[in-house]
């Protein structure tokens, strides 16, 4: 292989590799978001009843 086409090589395994973490750091946002909302939901759940009841006089 000549110089040009190492480079043009070592360019296209850059670019790759710069898109593979882009995809992993969004995907990791994604799982920390999705964790935050379980978080939310289990936190809600401790008092199962609040808001079942709805007490209206006339």
């Amino acid at each position: 292989m000549d110089i040009s086409a190492l480079s043009s090589l070592a360019s296209t395994t850059s670019a790759a590799s710069a898109i593979e973490v882009a995809l992993l750091k969004k995907a990791m946002d994604t799982f920390e978001d999705t964790g935050n909302d379980m978080v939310r939901m289990m936190e809600a759940s401790v008092t199962p009843y609040l808001g079942q009841n709805i007490d209206i006089s006339l």
